[in-house]
């Protein structure tokens, strides 16, 4: 029997979870055992998961959890150092040469365990099967414009904290644009994919004219002029190599209308990174960073926005996971077997 074991998040500031209790429920009705662990932060409560019919665990008590768990969680384990001896299901951000990453395959390396990377879920097509890219998209684009309100009032974004709902969000970001006049004008690179698609959508509640460009407009590799002549840059570029960049260091001195970047793909470290004018992500506490001074270039890089509408991201991911959750009986193929292939790889390579 296949046996699930859903993880809470320690995370600062993530009520995010991946499968909600009709999820669960479906997974027992089709053979498979579940436990879930309680969490004091998670939007959605624990009650309806044991009703659903999972087992409920202590916050925390994954690691003694029996060696044929799948573990299954979002965002990032302790970085404690300590081996990991069975198979994890989250994104691992550990592909690309991160620091982080590098240590987080050596404990899996050390420990006999395996990464089932939610970023490498991917069909035949080599697309993804399951993304919070569309929320992700959304809540960047709505910090960005709260950003480019704040500058217009000679200052930085306010801190963020989650939002109840959209509703609540659109709320907020509407009273902060509404001090300040005329609207920016935003270009959205990255356009047709799902978090161009949510950064579009957002724009468009807000009534701010966006430039929508995805490949056919950034084929020729740039220089890019055009993104300077905005007031606003969305950035919906996964960094991978060969992406051109769009913004290079130099444009902090050129001329130039461009004064918030919203790098809403968030990947500062990597040596892909499309945006040169800065190299740390931002947080909740300090949504941007000063870039340059004069004319001020503003850069948005939260690298958790979902997580800033913990209730729409949740159920939009989950239901786009559940189906492939309902194949974990089937590890060595299809998306399972695929991201298994890829951890292989880059363990080796981490490890060598």
């Amino acid at each position: 029997m296949t046996h699930l074991w859903i993880r809470a998040e320690t995370r600062p500031n993530e009520e995010r979870v991946g499968i909600t209790p009709e999820g669960v429920a479906r997974l027992i009705a089709e053979g498979m055992s579940v436990t879930f662990e309680e969490s004091a932060t998670r939007i959605l409560p624990t009650k309806p998961y044991a009703e659903a019919g999972a087992t409920i665990a202590r916050e925390g008590a994954w690691p003694g959890a029996p060696e044929d768990a799948l573990i299954f969680g979002l965002k990032e384990l302790p970085d404690d150092g300590t081996p990991l001896r069975h198979r994890h299901i989250l994104f691992g951000h550990a592909y690309k040469g991160q620091p982080d990453g590098q240590r987080l395959l050596k404990r899996f390396a050390e420990g006999g365990g395996a990464l089932y990377d939610l970023e490498y879920l991917l069909d035949e097509d080599g697309r993804r099967v399951a993304a919070f890219g569309y929320w992700a998209g959304y809540a960047g684009a709505a910090v960005s414009l709260l950003a480019w309100a704040a500058q217009r009032q000679g200052a930085l974004c306010p801190p963020v904290t989650a939002w109840p709902d959209d509703a609540a969000l659109q709320r907020d970001v509407r009273a902060a644009l509404q001090v300040t006049s005329p609207l920016p004008r935003a270009i959205v690179i990255g356009a047709l994919g799902r978090v161009g698609s949510g950064a579009r959508d957002l724009c468009a509640a807000m009534g701010v004219t966006t430039t929508d460009w995805d490949m056919a407009e950034t084929a020729s590799g740039g220089p890019f002029p055009e993104v300077l002549e905005h007031e606003v840059f969305l950035n919906c570029i996964l960094a991978q190599p060969g992406c051109p960049v769009f913004v290079p260091a130099e444009a902090r001195e050129d001329s130039r209308r461009l004064s918030v970047i919203g790098d809403i793909a968030c990947d500062p470290t990597s040596a892909f990174s499309p945006i040169k004018v800065y190299d740390r992500a931002t947080s909740w506490a300090e949504p941007a960073l000063r870039a340059h001074d004069d004319p001020p270039l503003d850069v948005m890089a939260i690298d958790n926005l979902p997580s800033l509408l913990p209730r729409e991201s949740s159920l939009d991911f989950a239901a786009q996971l559940l189906p492939h959750l309902e194949t974990l009986d089937r590890l060595d193929a299809g998306v399972w077997g695929r991201a298994k292939a890829l951890f292989d790889t880059h363990v080796k390579e981490a490890t060598t």
